[in-house]
């Protein structure tokens, strides 16, 4: 373990000290009888919104998807590979969750990264430019008002329209579709502020985010 990262044998040995300790026989439950989370999340990978902390969450209470921008592509069964698509199908049709939460956040990188449209790539296969690419529509109206909108204004902007639109995405996926008709699942969006620490939840008729009350 010679060059395994110390800040996680550190966490290790930390979690095994103390939350472990009061959550030993939830572990052995989990492992016996397996997960029941009702809610799924579908969050963005970066580092400073988790949901977990975010929602206070316990082992087993939230089944978490995170990828960049947390985007949930178009219902595409093509034969090609879909993690996203795979996670949401698994979490309604073999967990049976009950509510699904698109979870956004300020000064999101991948958001920043489809306003900006610089042709910049981080690598040959320029994975993330392709996957945010599917903004580029929104992406270029948003841009468009750089006139009467700052730069920050216009990426607050996008973050909750691409919230919205994942939001939609999720109704074109036939069985979500059905099923919040059926009101067996209900599909919901969020935006965490990460420099206030303030969740916005937005209205499913209207579209609009209002601050969570503490």
């Amino acid at each position: 373990m010679a060059n395994f990262p110390e800040r996680l044998i550190k966490g290790y040995k930390e979690f095994t000290s103390s939350a472990l300790i009061n959550e030993r026989e939830k572990y052995k439950e989990l492992a016996e009888k397996g997960q029941k989370p009702t809610v799924l999340i579908i969050a963005c990978c970066d580092s400073r919104a988790a949901p977990e902390t975010i929602f206070s969450a316990g082992p087993g209470e939230l089944f978490v998807v995170r990828n960049v921008a947390n985007l949930v592509p178009p219902y595409a069964p093509d034969g090609n590979h879909h993690s996203t698509s795979a996670a949401i199908e698994f979490a309604v049709k073999g967990l049976g969750v009950k509510d699904i939460v698109v979870m956004g956040h300020g000064r999101c990188g991948g958001i920043q990264a489809a306003l900006s449209n610089d042709g910049t790539k981080l690598d040959d296969g320029d994975f993330i430019g392709k996957w945010m690419s599917m903004l580029a529509p929104v992406a270029e109206q948003v841009a468009a008002t750089d006139q009467v909108m700052t730069p920050a204004e216009r990426q607050n902007a996008l973050e909750r329209v691409s919230i919205r639109r994942s939001v939609q995405n999720l109704r074109n996926f036939p069985y979500i579709n059905q099923m919040e008709k059926d009101g067996a699942v209900n599909l919901h969006g969020a935006w965490f502020d990460i420099s206030t620490a303030e969740l916005w939840v937005m209205n499913g008729e209207t579209g609009d985010f209002s601050r969570a009350e503490n």
